[in-house]
């Protein structure tokens, strides 16, 4: 069954995906003429034996676990190293890491790169972001930030829970749901953008009842997200990905939780306030 991932296309010749010669070949035609020293199609001593020792190495979950980890584990370092600069330090780097964690982010994405040096690039850009973020929050809202990764990782667990006992089955039909709200999300957060710079006040982001229920409509959003980093992960491991795509997946689950902690951390702050 053809997946429609598009993050598999660039894959598809390894594994469980790729089509080999079947039974139903044409034979050459006796005394066809061919190469002299080339086998014919049909030649059985041509054919790769089936005990022929691969150098493909397969995608597992221990691959999936490991470079997540890693990356997580870069992100966070990165983080902590910014937040134990002195004073404002931080901000002069915080800027610069999100534009060119954005870049990078998009660059992965539409290429599809399953890389370690881009992934961790990545991480350790959005580490450095998040690292001002979150000691700016601390400094206004104390605690704050130990709130937020109790709730980041509160979520993560739980929809792990779901995805693995089957209770929400990651479907077509919800993917679609899941993007279009994405979408519906990413053009809302937009137009509240532009609204600002015209002095407009769309009450999206100023902590008011409407702000405090987008926030819980996103959070609920990046949450299916994570359903469908989960299944990406298990059809890769389906389909005989080779073990590289480990590090696209790890990207994919980095972006989803970062946007989580960070809405979750903008949830908090407005019933501090």
């Amino acid at each position: 069954m053809p997946s429609s991932n598009p993050a598999f296309s660039r894959f598809g010749g390894a594994g469980n995906g790729q089509q080999y010669a079947g039974w139903g070949n044409q034979p050459q035609q006796y005394g066809a003429p061919g190469q002299y020293g080339a086998p014919t199609q049909n030649d059985p001593y041509a054919a790769p034996s089936p005990y022929a020792a691969t150098t493909t190495r397969y995608l597992t979950m221990d691959d999936v676990v490991a470079k997540t980890g890693i990356t997580f584990l870069v992100t966070v370092l990165a983080a902590a190293a910014v937040w134990a600069l002195p004073g404002q330090a931080a901000w002069g780097l915080a800027l610069p890491a999100v534009l060119v964690a954005f870049v990078l982010g998009l660059v992965i994405s539409i290429k599809t790169i399953a890389n370690p040096a881009a992934t961790l690039a990545y991480g350790a850009l959005y580490g450095v972001a998040l690292g001002a973020i979150s000691e700016a929050f601390n400094t206004v809202y104390p605690g704050i930030v130990m709130q937020a990764l109790i709730g980041t990782f509160g979520v993560f667990a739980g929809m792990l829970v779901v995805y693995k006992t089957g209770a929400i089955r990651v479907t077509p039909k919800l993917t679609r749901w899941v993007l279009a709200a994405g979408v519906g999300v990413l053009v809302l957060m937009l137009a509240n953008l532009v609204a600002g710079f015209f002095g407009a006040n769309l009450g999206l982001r100023d902590g008011g009842p409407l702000a405090i229920a987008f926030s819980l409509a996103v959070i609920g959003v990046a949450a299916f997200f994570l359903l469908l980093d989960f299944d990406m992960a298990d059809e890769a491991i389906r389909r005989g990905a080779p073990a590289k795509f480990a590090w696209y997946i790890a990207f994919g689950l980095l972006v989803t939780v970062v946007w989580l902690y960070l809405e979750i951390l903008r949830l908090l702050s407005y019933f501090r306030e």
